[in-house]
Protein backbone atom coordinates (compact mmCIF):
# COMPACT_ATOMS: atom_id res chain seq x y z
CA UNK A 1 0.00 0.00 0.00
CA UNK A 2 1.10 3.18 -0.90
CA UNK A 3 1.41 6.25 1.39
CA UNK A 4 1.03 10.35 0.02
CA UNK A 5 1.59 12.64 1.78
CA UNK A 6 -1.51 14.80 2.06
CA UNK A 7 -1.73 18.44 0.66
CA UNK A 8 -1.20 20.40 4.52
CA UNK A 9 -3.69 22.94 4.07
CA UNK A 10 -6.73 21.26 2.91
CA UNK A 11 -8.88 20.22 5.99
CA UNK A 12 -8.96 20.44 9.84
CA UNK A 13 -6.57 18.43 12.25
CA UNK A 14 -7.23 16.80 15.44
CA UNK A 15 -7.09 19.45 17.75
CA UNK A 16 -3.37 19.69 19.51
CA UNK A 17 -1.27 18.43 16.80
CA UNK A 18 0.41 20.36 14.65
CA UNK A 19 0.39 20.10 11.16
CA UNK A 20 2.97 19.50 8.44
CA UNK A 21 6.31 21.71 8.25
CA UNK A 22 5.59 22.93 11.48
CA UNK A 23 2.82 24.60 10.95
CA UNK A 24 -0.09 24.67 13.93
CA UNK A 25 -3.87 23.37 12.72
CA UNK A 26 -4.20 27.39 11.45
CA UNK A 27 -1.17 27.27 9.13
CA UNK A 28 0.62 29.79 11.45
CA UNK A 29 4.16 28.70 11.68
CA UNK A 30 5.36 27.53 14.97
CA UNK A 31 8.32 25.89 17.47
CA UNK A 32 8.87 22.17 17.09
CA UNK A 33 8.96 21.69 20.82
CA UNK A 34 5.98 24.18 21.53
CA UNK A 35 4.14 21.57 19.05
CA UNK A 36 5.20 18.19 20.54
CA UNK A 37 4.55 18.90 23.77
CA UNK A 38 1.00 20.44 23.10
CA UNK A 39 0.33 17.53 21.66
CA UNK A 40 2.08 15.52 24.03
CA UNK A 41 -0.30 17.01 26.73
CA UNK A 42 -3.20 16.43 24.68
CA UNK A 43 -2.49 12.75 23.56
CA UNK A 44 -2.79 11.32 27.24
CA UNK A 45 -4.28 8.10 26.49
CA UNK A 46 -7.09 6.41 29.40
CA UNK A 47 -5.54 3.47 31.27
CA UNK A 48 -6.21 0.09 29.66
CA UNK A 49 -7.88 -1.31 32.64
CA UNK A 50 -11.51 -0.12 32.70
CA UNK A 51 -12.84 1.53 36.06
CA UNK A 52 -15.47 0.14 38.30
CA UNK A 53 -18.78 -0.05 36.82
CA UNK A 54 -20.04 2.89 38.93
CA UNK A 55 -17.10 5.28 38.38
CA UNK A 56 -17.82 4.21 35.08
CA UNK A 57 -21.31 5.50 35.15
CA UNK A 58 -20.98 8.73 37.01
CA UNK A 59 -18.09 9.31 34.40
CA UNK A 60 -20.85 9.11 31.38
CA UNK A 61 -23.23 10.38 33.16
CA UNK A 62 -21.25 14.00 33.80
CA UNK A 63 -19.69 14.10 30.35
CA UNK A 64 -23.58 13.72 29.17
CA UNK A 65 -24.47 16.54 31.43
CA UNK A 66 -21.80 18.97 30.32
CA UNK A 67 -21.98 18.01 26.49
CA UNK A 68 -25.86 18.86 27.10
CA UNK A 69 -25.14 22.40 29.46
CA UNK A 70 -26.47 24.55 26.54
CA UNK A 71 -29.60 22.58 25.64
CA UNK A 72 -30.34 22.57 29.41
CA UNK A 73 -29.75 25.74 30.53
CA UNK A 74 -31.56 27.86 27.60
CA UNK A 75 -34.18 24.95 28.03
CA UNK A 76 -34.59 24.93 31.94
CA UNK A 77 -35.09 28.60 31.12
CA UNK A 78 -37.78 29.27 28.83
CA UNK A 79 -39.57 26.39 31.39
CA UNK A 80 -38.91 28.25 33.97
CA UNK A 81 -40.41 31.27 32.22
CA UNK A 82 -43.65 29.18 31.14
CA UNK A 83 -44.03 27.78 34.55
CA UNK A 84 -43.27 31.04 36.59
CA UNK A 85 -46.36 32.40 38.50
CA UNK A 86 -48.38 29.57 37.59
CA UNK A 87 -50.01 26.96 39.98
CA UNK A 88 -52.32 25.31 37.00
CA UNK A 89 -51.14 23.35 33.67
CA UNK A 90 -53.66 26.07 31.53
CA UNK A 91 -53.63 26.06 27.76
CA UNK A 92 -51.36 29.65 27.93
CA UNK A 93 -48.42 27.64 30.30
CA UNK A 94 -48.63 24.17 27.47
CA UNK A 95 -48.23 26.44 24.69
CA UNK A 96 -45.32 27.98 26.31
CA UNK A 97 -44.07 24.04 26.97
CA UNK A 98 -44.90 23.74 23.52
CA UNK A 99 -42.91 26.63 22.34
CA UNK A 100 -39.39 25.67 24.75
CA UNK A 101 -39.48 22.17 23.10
CA UNK A 102 -39.69 23.62 19.64
CA UNK A 103 -36.87 25.60 20.06
CA UNK A 104 -34.42 23.30 21.45
CA UNK A 105 -34.84 21.30 18.08
CA UNK A 106 -37.11 18.23 19.01
CA UNK A 107 -39.59 19.06 16.50
CA UNK A 108 -42.74 19.96 16.19
CA UNK A 109 -44.66 16.20 15.90
CA UNK A 110 -42.45 15.42 19.26
CA UNK A 111 -42.73 18.45 20.97
CA UNK A 112 -46.64 18.27 20.37
CA UNK A 113 -47.31 14.45 21.33
CA UNK A 114 -44.97 15.21 24.63
CA UNK A 115 -46.70 17.89 25.88
CA UNK A 116 -50.11 16.21 25.29
CA UNK A 117 -48.62 13.28 27.54
CA UNK A 118 -47.80 15.82 30.32
CA UNK A 119 -51.27 17.27 29.96
CA UNK A 120 -52.93 13.92 30.58
CA UNK A 121 -50.68 12.52 32.84
CA UNK A 122 -49.49 15.21 35.53
CA UNK A 123 -51.15 15.45 38.95
CA UNK A 124 -52.18 18.35 40.86
CA UNK A 125 -49.28 18.50 42.67
CA UNK A 126 -47.01 18.17 39.70
CA UNK A 127 -48.74 20.93 38.17
CA UNK A 128 -48.24 23.19 40.95
CA UNK A 129 -44.65 22.65 41.13
CA UNK A 130 -41.99 23.22 38.19
CA UNK A 131 -39.58 21.13 39.47
CA UNK A 132 -41.62 17.89 39.66
CA UNK A 133 -43.01 18.77 36.58
CA UNK A 134 -39.81 18.94 34.78
CA UNK A 135 -39.79 15.61 36.40
CA UNK A 136 -42.53 14.18 34.86
CA UNK A 137 -41.71 15.92 31.43
CA UNK A 138 -38.29 13.78 31.91
CA UNK A 139 -40.17 10.43 32.64
CA UNK A 140 -42.24 10.90 29.49
CA UNK A 141 -39.48 12.14 27.13
CA UNK A 142 -37.79 8.75 28.03
CA UNK A 143 -40.86 6.92 27.48
CA UNK A 144 -41.34 8.14 24.16
CA UNK A 145 -37.79 7.51 23.16
CA UNK A 146 -37.97 3.72 24.97
CA UNK A 147 -41.18 3.27 22.62
CA UNK A 148 -38.84 4.00 19.44
CA UNK A 149 -36.64 1.06 17.86
CA UNK A 150 -34.08 -0.38 19.73
CA UNK A 151 -30.06 -0.33 19.34
CA UNK A 152 -28.88 -3.02 17.72
CA UNK A 153 -27.90 -6.26 19.73
CA UNK A 154 -24.50 -6.43 21.64
CA UNK A 155 -21.70 -7.76 19.20
CA UNK A 156 -21.77 -11.64 19.20
CA UNK A 157 -18.77 -12.84 20.69
CA UNK A 158 -15.70 -14.02 18.79
CA UNK A 159 -17.27 -11.98 15.81
CA UNK A 160 -15.30 -9.16 14.19
CA UNK A 161 -17.23 -5.91 13.26
CA UNK A 162 -17.23 -3.59 10.49
CA UNK A 163 -18.46 -0.18 10.95
CA UNK A 164 -19.27 1.89 7.75
CA UNK A 165 -19.06 5.80 8.85
CA UNK A 166 -21.16 7.82 6.48
CA UNK A 167 -22.37 11.43 6.59
CA UNK A 168 -21.68 14.77 4.76
CA UNK A 169 -18.51 16.34 4.90
CA UNK A 170 -18.60 18.64 7.82
CA UNK A 171 -20.58 16.88 10.52
CA UNK A 172 -17.01 15.11 12.71
CA UNK A 173 -17.51 12.06 10.82
CA UNK A 174 -13.28 11.71 11.27
CA UNK A 175 -13.57 12.31 14.64
CA UNK A 176 -16.31 10.50 15.33
CA UNK A 177 -13.84 7.49 14.37
CA UNK A 178 -11.49 8.37 16.50
CA UNK A 179 -14.08 8.53 19.66
CA UNK A 180 -15.60 4.82 18.40
CA UNK A 181 -11.81 3.66 18.00
CA UNK A 182 -10.70 5.04 21.64
CA UNK A 183 -14.61 3.27 22.76
CA UNK A 184 -13.29 -0.11 21.76
CA UNK A 185 -9.76 0.62 23.03
CA UNK A 186 -11.54 1.27 26.56
CA UNK A 187 -13.50 -2.22 26.33
CA UNK A 188 -9.98 -3.85 25.50
CA UNK A 189 -10.61 -4.73 22.31
CA UNK A 190 -8.15 -4.26 19.27
CA UNK A 191 -9.41 -1.87 16.71
CA UNK A 192 -8.27 -1.39 13.11
CA UNK A 193 -9.08 2.26 10.78
CA UNK A 194 -9.78 2.30 7.30
CA UNK A 195 -9.47 5.75 5.12
CA UNK A 196 -11.55 5.11 2.77
CA UNK A 197 -12.30 8.91 1.84
CA UNK A 198 -9.81 8.92 -0.61
CA UNK A 199 -11.73 11.90 -2.44
CA UNK A 200 -10.27 14.20 0.53
CA UNK A 201 -6.00 14.29 0.88
CA UNK A 202 -6.96 15.54 4.52
CA UNK A 203 -9.21 13.00 5.02
CA UNK A 204 -6.22 10.65 4.67
CA UNK A 205 -4.06 12.41 6.93
CA UNK A 206 -6.45 13.53 9.63
CA UNK A 207 -6.94 10.05 10.48
CA UNK A 208 -3.62 8.77 9.77
CA UNK A 209 -2.50 11.60 12.69
CA UNK A 210 -5.56 10.24 15.06
CA UNK A 211 -4.51 6.51 14.41
CA UNK A 212 -0.73 7.38 15.60
CA UNK A 213 -2.46 9.42 18.47
CA UNK A 214 -4.23 6.19 19.61
CA UNK A 215 -1.85 3.62 18.74
CA UNK A 216 -4.11 2.70 16.09
CA UNK A 217 -2.93 1.24 12.21
CA UNK A 218 -4.40 3.22 9.48
CA UNK A 219 -5.04 1.73 6.04
CA UNK A 220 -4.70 3.80 3.80
CA UNK A 221 -4.01 4.23 -0.18
CA UNK A 222 -3.13 7.81 -1.74
CA UNK A 223 -5.32 10.57 -2.59
CA UNK A 224 -7.80 8.96 -5.48
CA UNK A 225 -7.34 5.84 -5.24
CA UNK A 226 -10.37 3.29 -5.19
CA UNK A 227 -12.40 3.31 -1.64
CA UNK A 228 -13.27 -0.04 -2.38
CA UNK A 229 -10.02 -1.20 -2.64
CA UNK A 230 -8.91 0.51 0.59
CA UNK A 231 -11.75 -1.55 2.18
CA UNK A 232 -10.63 -4.55 0.77
CA UNK A 233 -7.19 -3.58 2.10
CA UNK A 234 -8.58 -3.39 5.53
CA UNK A 235 -10.71 -6.26 5.63
CA UNK A 236 -7.79 -8.65 4.92
CA UNK A 237 -5.68 -6.81 7.27
CA UNK A 238 -8.33 -7.24 9.69
CA UNK A 239 -8.69 -11.01 9.10
CA UNK A 240 -4.86 -11.05 9.20
CA UNK A 241 -4.51 -9.16 12.89
CA UNK A 242 -7.45 -10.62 14.00
CA UNK A 243 -8.86 -7.19 15.22
CA UNK A 244 -12.24 -6.90 16.91
CA UNK A 245 -13.53 -3.57 15.44
CA UNK A 246 -12.91 -2.28 11.81
CA UNK A 247 -13.82 1.91 11.30
CA UNK A 248 -14.39 2.70 7.66
CA UNK A 249 -14.25 6.40 6.98
CA UNK A 250 -16.50 7.10 3.55
CA UNK A 251 -16.47 9.93 1.39
CA UNK A 252 -19.54 12.38 2.38
CA UNK A 253 -19.93 14.95 -0.94
CA UNK A 254 -20.25 13.52 -4.34
CA UNK A 255 -21.65 15.64 -7.02
CA UNK A 256 -24.56 14.35 -6.95
CA UNK A 257 -26.90 11.51 -4.99
CA UNK A 258 -26.58 8.90 -7.84
CA UNK A 259 -22.45 9.20 -7.54
CA UNK A 260 -22.76 8.72 -4.08
CA UNK A 261 -24.99 5.94 -4.04
CA UNK A 262 -22.63 4.21 -6.69
CA UNK A 263 -19.81 4.70 -4.86
CA UNK A 264 -21.45 3.68 -1.58
CA UNK A 265 -23.12 0.55 -3.38
CA UNK A 266 -19.33 -0.28 -4.62
CA UNK A 267 -17.81 -0.74 -0.92
CA UNK A 268 -20.95 -2.43 0.15
CA UNK A 269 -20.30 -5.07 -2.37
CA UNK A 270 -16.78 -5.12 -1.47
CA UNK A 271 -18.02 -5.76 2.47
CA UNK A 272 -20.96 -8.42 1.80
CA UNK A 273 -18.37 -10.47 -0.38
CA UNK A 274 -15.02 -10.23 1.57
CA UNK A 275 -17.01 -9.86 5.51
CA UNK A 276 -19.65 -11.98 5.02
CA UNK A 277 -18.61 -13.44 8.15
CA UNK A 278 -18.72 -10.45 9.96
CA UNK A 279 -20.91 -8.04 12.12
CA UNK A 280 -21.40 -5.15 10.26
CA UNK A 281 -23.25 -1.96 10.24
CA UNK A 282 -23.98 1.23 8.75
CA UNK A 283 -23.46 4.29 11.05
CA UNK A 284 -24.55 7.29 9.81
CA UNK A 285 -22.95 10.81 12.01
CA UNK A 286 -25.17 13.94 12.11
CA UNK A 287 -24.14 17.77 13.21
CA UNK A 288 -26.03 18.39 16.11
CA UNK A 289 -25.33 22.39 15.38
CA UNK A 290 -27.42 21.83 11.63
CA UNK A 291 -30.74 21.15 13.77
CA UNK A 292 -33.59 20.60 11.23
CA UNK A 293 -30.62 20.13 8.77
CA UNK A 294 -29.60 17.36 9.93
CA UNK A 295 -32.94 15.13 9.40
CA UNK A 296 -33.19 16.23 5.76
CA UNK A 297 -29.46 15.05 5.73
CA UNK A 298 -30.57 11.50 7.58
CA UNK A 299 -33.41 11.24 4.79
CA UNK A 300 -30.88 11.54 2.37
CA UNK A 301 -28.73 8.80 3.37
CA UNK A 302 -31.79 6.51 4.48
CA UNK A 303 -32.28 6.50 0.60
CA UNK A 304 -28.76 5.57 -0.27
CA UNK A 305 -27.92 3.18 1.95
CA UNK A 306 -29.55 0.98 5.16
CA UNK A 307 -28.64 2.91 8.12
CA UNK A 308 -28.82 1.33 11.47
CA UNK A 309 -27.97 3.69 13.70
CA UNK A 310 -26.76 7.32 14.46
CA UNK A 311 -24.03 8.71 16.06
CA UNK A 312 -24.87 12.75 16.92
CA UNK A 313 -21.85 14.86 16.70
CA UNK A 314 -21.18 18.44 18.36
CA UNK A 315 -23.57 17.90 20.87
CA UNK A 316 -21.55 20.16 23.66
CA UNK A 317 -21.40 23.09 21.01
CA UNK A 318 -25.30 23.90 20.19
CA UNK A 319 -28.39 24.90 22.49
CA UNK A 320 -30.38 22.45 20.05
CA UNK A 321 -29.83 19.19 21.97
CA UNK A 322 -33.35 17.90 21.10
CA UNK A 323 -32.20 16.68 17.94
CA UNK A 324 -31.31 13.29 19.60
CA UNK A 325 -35.50 13.03 20.14
CA UNK A 326 -36.05 14.12 16.83
CA UNK A 327 -33.99 11.73 14.80
CA UNK A 328 -35.23 9.12 16.99
CA UNK A 329 -38.51 9.68 16.75
CA UNK A 330 -39.07 11.55 13.31
CA UNK A 331 -36.81 8.91 11.28
CA UNK A 332 -37.62 5.96 13.38
CA UNK A 333 -33.79 5.63 13.74
CA UNK A 334 -31.93 4.31 16.64
CA UNK A 335 -29.53 6.92 17.90
CA UNK A 336 -26.20 5.16 19.26
CA UNK A 337 -23.78 7.69 20.47
CA UNK A 338 -23.39 11.13 21.72
CA UNK A 339 -20.35 12.88 20.77
CA UNK A 340 -20.16 15.33 23.76
CA UNK A 341 -16.82 17.06 23.20
CA UNK A 342 -13.76 17.35 21.22
CA UNK A 343 -11.33 14.60 22.90
CA UNK A 344 -11.45 11.28 22.09
CA UNK A 345 -12.91 9.99 25.05
CA UNK A 346 -15.71 12.42 24.76
CA UNK A 347 -18.28 9.74 23.12
CA UNK A 348 -21.41 8.33 25.27
CA UNK A 349 -23.42 5.52 24.33
CA UNK A 350 -26.97 6.88 23.54
CA UNK A 351 -29.47 5.85 27.17
CA UNK A 352 -33.06 7.25 27.02
CA UNK A 353 -33.13 7.78 31.09
CA UNK A 354 -29.98 9.46 31.26
CA UNK A 355 -29.95 11.33 28.70
CA UNK A 356 -33.82 13.21 29.42
CA UNK A 357 -32.85 13.03 33.36
CA UNK A 358 -29.45 15.75 31.84
CA UNK A 359 -31.46 17.57 29.84
CA UNK A 360 -34.70 18.01 31.78
CA UNK A 361 -33.18 17.76 35.55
Amino acid sequence: MTVMTPDAGDDERPAGRAAPGGRDPQGVPRQAGAAAGGAQEALELAPEARPPEEAEQRGIWQKLRRGLTMTHTELIDKLGAAFEGRAVLDDATLEYLEEALIAADLGVDTSLALVERVKRNATRDQASSPARLRKLLADEMAGLLEELPRRPAREAAGLPQLTLVVGVNGVGKTTSIAKLARLAQQRGQRVLIAAADTFRAAAIEQLSLWGERLGVEVIRQPFGADPAAVVFDAIQAGRARRVDQLQVDTAGRQHTKEHLMAELGKVRRVIDREAADWQRRTLLVLDATTGQNALAQARTFSQVVPVDGVLLAKLDGTAKGGMAVAVARELALPVLYLGVGESADDLVEFRPREFAAALLG
